[in-house]
């Protein structure tokens, strides 16, 4: 009389991770996302360490999340994973405000974001 198992939200050859409330807008964040679409995971770690951008980070632990995922939980093969998926959303924005000229008031918004990054196993050709 025990629960039901939960369904898979990814393919059999596939690990997910989850990185929310990241402090940086989505679309500075959508610019390291982009640096590794598609790439295999040792290229894109190689890519977010060396990168500039303060977020690269914050990515990189999401990967490393991600890949942990796949090796521990779905027992797939490290050496053989690419980045499938990695896209940005929204989450809250901070509203502050900075007192401007003649009793206006300066909205500043700090805006937060969430990243989903999946990896899948894909085999080498010969």
């Amino acid at each position: 009389m025990g629960k039901e198992k939960n369904p898979r939200r990814v393919a059999e050859n596939e690990a997910l991770a989850k990185a929310r409330m990241l402090r940086t807008s989505p679309q500075k964040l959508n610019l390291v996302a982009q640096m590794i679409r598609g790439k295999k995971v040792d290229k894109a770690m190689a890519e977010l360490t060396f990168s500039k951008k303060r977020i690269a980070a914050d990515v990189k632990k999401c990967l490393q999340s991600a890949i942990a995922n796949a090796e521990n939980n779905h027992n797939l093969d490290v050496d053989e994973l690419i980045v499938a998926e990695a896209y940005v959303g929204k989450n809250l924005t901070m509203k502050r405000g900075r007192p401007r000229a003649r009793g206006r008031f300066g909205r500043i918004v700090k805006p937060f974001s969430e990243l989903t990054i999946t990896v899948r196993q894909v085999e080498e050709q010969a």
